[in-house]
Order: C-alpha cells, then structure tokens, then sequence
C-alpha cells in the first residue's frame, strides 16, 4: 500500500504544462452557471449585492488558495488535500476531508450532465421527447436522460484515454468560453445604461447570504491543480502561482458577468432567470446571434468544468485508494494509458444517476456540493496550519508570506461559511433534498471506509 503522508511519486504521468494547467482551473470555475443563474443571483440580492457578495467570497476563497499554493508546491503529489491532510491530521481526518471535496466534485460534474441537454434545448427546439415523469414541477424527458449519460460515457472514455487529449479539449473548449464572454461585455460596455442595475440590492440581507451560499462552488476548480500536481511539469513555485493566479481570474470573470448583465437587462427582464446572461447579451447587440453565441460559450463551460471534475476527482480518489482508505481497485492504472481507470468508470456511473431527476436536482447539487467543499477548505487550511507549526524546516518552494495569518483567516472564513448551510442558518440547506444527498453521501463513504480499512488491516 502506498503511504502518501510523503511525497512519493506513482505511476501517473508528467505531461501537463503552463496552458494546460490554466485551462483545467480556469475552466473549471467558469462553467455554465455564468449564463444560467446570473438572474436568479441579481434578482435574490440585487446587481451590486451579487457582485459583492461574489467578491467577498472570491477574497475567502482566494485566502484559501494561498494554503493551497504553499502546500501544493511543497507537496506536488496526486491527491491534493489528501495529501495534506494525511500529512497533518490522521488518516480518519483526511478521509472526511478528501471524501467532501469528492462530493462537490461529483455534485459538478452531475450538475453539468443535467444542464447540458437544458442548454442545447434553447439552441434546437424540440429536444424535450419522451415524457417520463416530474419532479418538482419539471417534466423529466428521456431525451434530456440519454444526452446526459451520452456525454457522461464520451467524457468519461477521453479522460481513460489520458490526461493529455483531456487537456488538450479543456484548451480548446476554454478558449470558447473566453471568446463569448469578450464579445458580451464588449457589447454591455458600448450599449449598457447604469439605470437598469437597480434595484442595487435586495430587499433584506438575506439574498446577499443566499448568493454567498452558492459562492464557494463556483470557484472550486482551482484545486484540479493540487489534485494533478505529480502529472504537471513545472517547477513546484510555478505551480503554486498558478492556483493563485486562477482564483484571482474566475472572481473578475464572475463580477464583471454580474456587472454586464445589470447594465444590460433592467429588473423585470433579469427576473426571467433562465438564461439570463444569454439574453443580456442579445440585448446588448440587439441581435439573436448574440444570444446564441453566448449559450454556445455556456456549453463550452460545461464541457470544461465536467471534464475537469471528471480529473480531478478521479485523481484523489486513486489516491485514497492508494493509501488503503478506499477499495483497491480504485486504484489500478490502465495498462496503456496510465489513467485510474476504475475510478473514472465509478465516478461517471454516479455522474449518470443526475439526468433522472431533471432540472430541480441542480439547485440540490450546488447547494450540497458547497457545503462537501468548504468542509474540505476549512480542514486543509487546518493542516497549513498544523504543518507550518509541525514542520517548519519543511522545503516550501513557494511559501507565503504572514503565513499564520493566512491560515488563520482562510480557517475562519471556512468555518463562517460552513455555519450559513447548518439548519438555523441563513441559507441553511434544504430538507430532505440537499441534507438527503450529504447524508447519503456520508453513509456510502462511512462504508466503504470501514470495509476498506479493515481489509487492510
């Protein structure tokens, strides 16, 4: 069994460059949620409480990536916050925190195979065939089923074939994204009118704190470059740059969509949610083109955020199954490919059970997802601090300065967050769906744990 509280290296290979790696984080974050929830954000706390609540969320998560940066340069090995945390809190500790971080990446990548047929829906009429039932007051078709898990088993067969042709689509799809948001904010720059973005804030406090809510999971991403950290060939402080660099892009990404979109559409337009970035561009340009080109860039988001998911949680799933906290067979590489190809095939069969339930489970998947995430934020910011107290003699590559406080802070900020989706709270999860997907989330992993530990006792 391999013993990843070092930096050993396994048998996954070094191929990912400087594009490479941008394009996996930057991709990653800017998803599809740009073009689809830009109204429901604006509508909950306001123009200008969206874009601060997404700017004060973007300054935590990017104190957070500072221990991500310091770290993963000290400890370039696949796994990422399993890595840490094995290092600084124990084998249990680090389960629960690698385990969370899974569940948002899973959430995401489910959250891509629901919204993927939803998106090409509004570029080809018509698609919705087959009714199958409702949930929640949307009609579930089998069209919309079999385009999801259609694209799950293409997705899932790229990134067997290795991390290379993954990269290299997560390039070019990328490039998509940065293409279609260009053209809108050029258009909500020439022809916006500062009128439309009132109301400048919702009506109580509340809507900042539902937004804020969502936050966390619009920047994860920029830990796929922990995560793919021993199949990058960069020098280790590069690499911790980079996760620095990326955060600091998807929060000017997000703000400036968020600003566009106010300038662009007023109040009662923004209101009609869906879509609402793709119809702020057709109405910066006038123009039905606009609209579509945006809701091509959105598609692109989807397919990079999914593929970078898809890698990302396949990776530290290999590595717990490495370090004997999940069934072996996790673990096994493909004997062309280099790839965890078991961990990809399992990860994509979950990814599949999402289109079932349409629509309404994306809400349900980011809100869950979120609170898997920042529980894995506050637990590695603990493990910088453990380690900086633990180890201070340890090589760091790319060390931060004011480390202490930085730990401090990001700690803190994870923890505040965490409280916002604990019942009580401001934006506490809904029940039985969100609560139901954690806790059936915890009762698969409390499983497989047991069982995987004991055998390798």
């Amino acid at each position: 069994m391999k013993d990843y509280s070092d930096t050993r290296r396994s048998d996954l290979r070094r191929v990912l460059g400087n594009r490479d790696v941008i394009a996996l984080a930057f991709g990653a974050m800017i998803g599809w949620s740009w073009v689809l929830l830009t109204g429901e954000w604006t509508a909950r706390a306001g123009t200008l409480g969206a874009a601060v609540a997404f700017l004060f969320g973007g300054v935590a998560v990017v104190f957070i990536a500072l221990t991500y940066a310091e770290l993963a340069a000290a400890m370039p090995s696949v796994g990422g916050e399993h890595v840490y945390s094995l290092r600084a809190l124990g084998r249990g500790l680090s389960f629960i925190c690698s385990w969370s971080i899974v569940l948002g990446y899973v959430s995401v990548a489910a959250f891509e195979a629901v919204a993927l047929p939803f998106a090409l829906s509004h570029l080809i009429p018509g698609t919705d065939l087959v009714y199958l039932w409702t949930v929640s007051g949307w009609d579930v078709h089998l069209s919309f089923v079999a385009i999801g898990i259609g694209a799950a088993v293409v997705l899932t067969a790229i990134n067997i074939v290795g991390i290379k042709p993954a990269a290299t689509l997560q390039g070019i799809v990328t490039l998509a994204i940065v293409a279609s948001g260009i053209m809108f904010l050029t258009g909500a720059s020439l022809n916006g009118d500062t009128n439309n973005m009132v109301p400048l804030f919702g009506t109580d406090s509340g809507g900042m704190f539902a937004v804020l809510m969502m936050v966390p999971i619009m920047f994860v991403g920029f830990d796929i470059i922990p995560q793919t950290a021993e199949e990058i060939n960069l020098p280790h402080a590069r690499i911790g740059a980079l996760v620095v660099v990326s955060v600091v892009t998807a929060v000017l990404w997000y703000v400036a969509i968020i600003v566009g979109v106010g300038l662009t559409l007023d109040a009662p337009a923004r209101a009609v949610t869906a879509m609402t970035t793709a119809n702020a561009a057709g109405a910066a340009w006038n123009s039905a083109w606009a609209r579509e080109c945006l809701i091509i860039g959105g598609i692109a988001g989807i397919i990079t955020t999914w593929n970078a998911f898809l890698l990302g949680s396949s990776r530290i799933v290999y590595a717990l199954a490495s370090s004997g906290l999940l069934p072996q067979a996790l673990a096994k590489l493909h004997p062309r490919y280099g790839t965890p190809y078991v961990a990809l095939i399992a990860i994509g069969a979950l990814i599949c059970i999402a289109p079932w339930f349409g629509r309404p489970i994306l809400v349900w998947l980011l809100n869950a997802g979120s609170f898997g995430v920042i529980t894995a934020y506050a637990m590695v910011a603990a493990s910088f601090l453990v380690l900086r107290r633990r180890e201070p003699d340890m090589p760091r590559p790319y060390r931060i300065r004011f480390g202490g406080w930085v730990g401090g802070i990001a700690l803190v900020l994870s923890v505040a967050m965490m409280l916002l989706y604990l019942p009580g709270g401001p934006a506490g999860l809904a029940w039985p769906e969100e609560w139901g997907i954690c806790l059936a989330w915890v009762t698969f992993g409390a499983a497989l744990y047991i069982t995987s530990t004991r055998r390798t006792r």
